[in-house]
């Protein structure tokens, strides 16, 4: 039998569009819900500057609590599951531009020819950076590399959500419909890792810097990894944002919250989120699923 007083906590959508559900009225709420149905009709997305490119416009994740058919917030934290999300006002590339190449105003090029396939006398671009910054109007060429890493999610999709947010009339958030969460695994040791053992030791060779942005909770998911103590002896640098709200606009705004320095072999300990087991212990496991399987 359930205890009555057991809190039920389910992750749901922290930011639709762009636009914060907490504080929205019943007839904001529906209207976000039927646009999310209609995902096919063009929406502003605030953070890109055109329109919104990704299916259903979810742009973060939030811990809730159920209150009867409504949601409370649990914490201010968002989970970035769209990369657009991390474009806000250039944010993110100035901090990284500040900081690896002294310019606060780099210029930005997107998906640069990295991999290339070779099919007799003809070339074929097979992987690309994800953005390139460039400092402007200095005589050398000085510029890094910058990848950006948003969390997947597993359960679920969210379309029995933007259903009910479509026919809502109450008051508050409704409550998520489905159990939801955060991959950080897929995301990080099977999305992020991969991409950086291919590009980071090359784009190291060319004595230049990869940043990688994260937000705090894809950071705090992540196993411990040892820092350097100067850029110049970092393969990686990473980027931590997270984001705080406006009580004036009611929106989260991404703010700069902490950088990290690594090599690569010390972001793959991180990002794998563990350390061998002994070969000892290792072999007494399989010693007792043996045993169990042979009775």
């Amino acid at each position: 039998m359930t205890n009555p007083e057991q809190r039920v906590t389910r992750y749901g959508i922290g930011e639709l569009f762009g636009q914060n559900l907490e504080g929205l009225s019943p007839g904001d709420i529906r209207e976000l819900g039927c646009a999310a149905l209609a995902s096919k009709k063009p929406r502003p997305c605030r953070f890109r500057g055109s329109s919104c490119n990704k299916a259903g416009g979810v742009c973060t994740l939030r811990l809730y609590e159920k209150s009867g058919d409504a949601a409370i917030p649990c914490s201010e934290d968002l989970v970035t599951i769209c990369p657009s999300r991390f474009l806000e006002d250039g944010t993110a590339f100035s901090w990284v531009a500040r900081e690896l190449l002294h310019d606060a105003s780099p210029v930005v090029l997107s998906e640069l020819p990295f991999l290339v396939a070779k099919t007799g006398k003809k070339e074929k671009a097979v992987g690309k950076i994800d953005n390139v910054l460039v400092a402007p109007k200095v005589e050398r060429l000085s510029w890094c590399a910058l990848e950006v890493q948003a969390v997947y999610f597993s359960g679920k999709a969210m379309k029995s959500d933007f259903e009910l947010m479509a026919s809502w009339h109450k008051g508050g958030i409704p409550f998520p419909t489905q159990q939801r969460r955060p991959d950080f695994r897929s995301s990080g040791p099977k999305r992020l890792m991969p991409q950086l053992q291919i590009k980071v030791p090359t784009i190291s060779r060319w004595g230049k810097k990869t940043a990688v942005v994260v937000d705090l909770p894809f950071w705090n998911s992540l196993g411990e990894m040892t820092e350097v103590d100067n850029v110049s002896n970092c393969d990686i640098a990473w980027f931590v944002v997270n984001y705080k709200k406006d009580s004036e606009t009611n929106q989260f705004t991404l703010r700069e919250h902490s950088l990290h320095l690594t090599t690569l072999d010390k972001a793959v300990q991180g990002l794998t989120g563990g350390v061998p087991t002994s070969l000892a212990a290792f072999e007494e496991d399989i010693r007792k699923r043996l045993d169990a399987t042979l009775q």
